[in-house]
């Protein structure tokens, strides 16, 4: 082997093991924030890692080639558990509610494009984050046909919008208590053709390091006191938890609040990449005697989050 195939070897390896990197990060367990914002980017990496690993095979880098096979299935391994989780067995006979959920963005302004989005998704039930002016002046127009809404939160026009909104085409019998908590949420007790359903729109703070340490776990605290104070219905939580289900906030949801989440492929954030390098951080979980049929991504709203469609249905027992 000659000196340059030699080198062209060491770096490419060393660039694929520093890959590999995400993926040991999202497997190790370690809930530490250095840690955990690796685990957030396993799928954009295992793209990543899986090309540049098809790089050395055609440039017959032959070494490189075998540590990036090995990096590629440890980052796989990683990312799986986003992909499939359990769905559940449905039913048989029974009613399908469809959900679309988005983060709207706060400075988002083209109404029209949250319009066409969720007439083309043509949902039941809607929960929205991050609503601001434009959606807020334009409620009656962007809404129609949701006559049922819960909305939280207001407008500040020093920090923007703090507002969360779920819209249903089916009544809704009681708006869950919202508390003093810091959470930014919206909750609403629902009788649908599947029976009464608890949804809670929610838009966790940002992790680390953009936000205090804490933030995203003391939410999720608060997430569960509020499921666990609402009337023992089947639940649905969706919103921009600004996490992936397999790291650390994903993981606590599904351990404390005993929730399930949808699958996270295509991702969700930043729209403005391919979906399939996006993460997926817009989750929609649910309570497990609920079924999931289906999740695909939606239209454009103007917004730097894709929004997600959801179908459930009741699960067989």
């Amino acid at each position: 082997m000659s000196l340059l195939k030699l080198a062209a070897n060491l770096a490419a390896s060393a660039i694929l093991v520093g890959l590999s990197g995400f993926g040991v990060a999202a497997l190790s367990g370690i809930g530490h924030r250095w840690v955990d914002i690796l685990a957030q980017f396993t799928a954009p990496v295992l793209v990543a890692a899986a090309v540049f690993t098809l790089i050395c095979l055609i440039v017959r880098l032959w070494p490189a080639a075998a540590v990036g096979v090995l990096s590629s299935l440890a980052l796989l391994v990683a990312v799986w558990p986003q992909l499939t989780p359990i769905r559940g067995a449905p039913q048989p006979g029974q009613p399908v509610i469809r959900l679309y959920s988005a983060n709207l963005w706060v400075e988002n302004t083209n109404v029209q494009a949250m319009r066409r989005s969720i007439v083309a998704a043509d949902p039941d039930i809607i929960v929205l984050v991050e609503f601001g002016a434009a959606p807020s002046a334009h409620v009656e127009e962007l809404l129609t046909g949701y006559p049922h809404r819960a909305i939280n939160g207001r407008l500040d026009p020093t920090t923007g919008a703090s507002r969360s909104v779920i819209a249903s085409r089916f009544p809704i019998t009681q708006k869950l208590p919202s508390r003093q908590d810091g959470l930014q949420a919206v909750g609403a007790e629902i009788e649908t053709p599947l029976g009464p359903l608890n949804v809670f729109g929610v838009h966790l703070t940002r992790p680390w390091p953009y936000q205090y340490q804490w933030g995203q776990i003391t939410q999720v605290m608060a997430l569960t006191e509020r499921r666990l104070a609402a009337p023992d219905h089947p639940v649905i939580v969706a919103g921009d938890f600004n996490s992936v289900s397999s790291a650390r906030i994903g993981k606590q949801i599904q351990a404390d609040m005993g929730l399930i989440p949808a699958p996270g492929w295509p991702g969700t954030w930043p729209s403005q990449a391919p979906a399939f390098i996006n993460i997926n951080i817009d989750q929609v979980y649910r309570s497990p005697d609920l079924a999931l049929l289906s999740r695909r991504i939606g239209q454009p709203t103007g917004s730097d989050h894709r929004p997600v469609i959801t179908e459930f249905t009741r699960a067989a027992r």
